[in-house]
């Protein structure tokens, strides 16, 4: 199998699990999220998350693609400017619908930069 750079079109949905964005391997979870090719360079997603103790979240977040690669912008639902978590990254795919994600993202509260992995399937 052999994996080749996925182009992202206007009108493609996309489903996915996973972020290993600032956890411990010991730690990873699975956050489920949906998104949507806005156009040809655009998607916009939303993803839930639930830590054991703590509240269920709602983040949304954003892909430019250009170049073969992606910006990424993700918050929470309530857009917290001193919360965002900014990146670039690129889109592989496997076969004709299943993709993963790698992406270096810097978050503006932390100010830690961290590995992000996501993993799913377009359609």
């Amino acid at each position: 199998m052999v994996a080749g750079v996925n182009a992202q079109e206007k009108g493609d949905w996309y489903v996915g699990a996973g972020d290993i964005s600032n956890t411990a391997w010991t730690e990873w979870s699975v956050s489920p999220s949906i998104g949507y090719g806005v156009t040809d360079n655009l998607m916009v997603s939303a993803a839930v998350n639930q830590e054991v103790e703590g509240d269920l979240e709602v983040d949304i977040q954003a892909r430019y693609f250009t170049k073969g690669c992606f910006l990424y912008l993700g918050s929470n639902l309530g857009l917290d400017t001193e919360q965002m978590d900014l990146g670039v990254g690129k889109m592989f795919s496997f076969s004709r619908n299943v993709y993963v994600d790698p992406r270096l993202v810097y978050n503006t509260g932390t100010k830690t930069t961290n590995l992000g992995l996501g993993v799913g399937l377009k359609f």
